[in-house]
């Protein structure tokens, strides 16, 4: 039964110095969010993590899912896809094959999830958000990144209803941040890129809220399990990562939108 004890701190930090990057084992790679990248959608952020880059847009539909109508509150949901051009290798469009995969499925759904745990769906009223999460490029946390872009989007696109004077308050309750964290070569690293987590002993995906509250926690063992004292590690790992991308995502949207 595992013990509890943290594991041991000079071998974490040995291992962590390694990282490719060069970055510290509880370092997040360089972070951007550029508001407005686009000009059509209500809310539009290129959201940058290290080399891994998605396009987040916020549309407005005036109707809400079929099931939801005539029940006084809004919807909230995502949409994604890996562009051809963002990997190595092409990757195919799903259109072209039919269907979507289980993947894109799963991803869609933690997206629309995360968010709809930070809004007020009634405040909203029978209207419906959607968020595309378009991967330009991937360099791993495509899915973490697409909630943090996402985010900001639907800030924006909110602010901007309200602004109009289509909502009376702005139906956000609190900001939402999604950051990955992992196990590779015994160490506990933050913000794996795709070299770490193709190779990693376990990776796990973390949602949070502004008021620290956890959303999902997404943990696979894919080679050795994982003990109690290192999923504490991890959590603790991705509580500090969130903590930073709120505070990245707050600045960002410090300056009030325009239009």
């Amino acid at each position: 039964m595992d013990s509890g004890s943290p594991p041991g701190v000079a071998q974490r930090d040995r291992l962590a110095a390694g990282r490719a990057s060069g970055r510290a084992y509880d370092e997040l790679r360089p972070v951007s969010f550029t508001r407005d990248f686009t000009e059509m959608a209500l809310g539009s952020v290129l959201v940058e993590m290290g080399r891994t880059k998605v396009l987040c847009t916020a549309s407005l539909d005036e109707r809400v899912p079929p099931w939801l109508r005539g029940r006084g509150k809004g919807w909230v949901t995502a949409e994604y896809s890996l562009l051809p051009g963002s990997t190595s290798e092409r990757t195919d469009r799903e259109a072209a094959k039919g269907r979507q995969s289980g993947r894109t499925h799963e991803i869609q759904r933690l997206i629309g999830r995360s968010l709809r745990s930070v809004c007020n769906l009634i405040a909203l009223g029978e209207r419906q958000i959607v968020l595309d999460c378009d991967v330009l490029q991937a360099d791993g946390g495509t899915r973490t990144a697409s909630v943090c872009g996402a985010y900001v989007a639907l800030h924006d696109a909110m602010s901007r209803l309200v602004k109009r004077g289509d909502l009376s308050v702005h139906p956000l309750t609190d900001a939402c941040a999604a950051v990955s964290v992992g196990i590779v070569d015994a160490a506990c690293l933050l913000d794996l890129d795709y070299r770490e987590d193709s190779s990693a002993e376990v990776d796990m995906n973390v949602v949070m809220t502004g008021s620290g509250r956890f959303v999902e926690v997404q943990g696979t063992a894919e080679g050795m399990p994982f003990t109690r004292s290192e999923l504490f590690e991890l959590l603790s790992l991705a509580s500090s990562g969130v903590a930073t991308l709120l505070e990245l995502q707050a600045a960002a949207l410090a300056v009030p939108a325009v239009g």
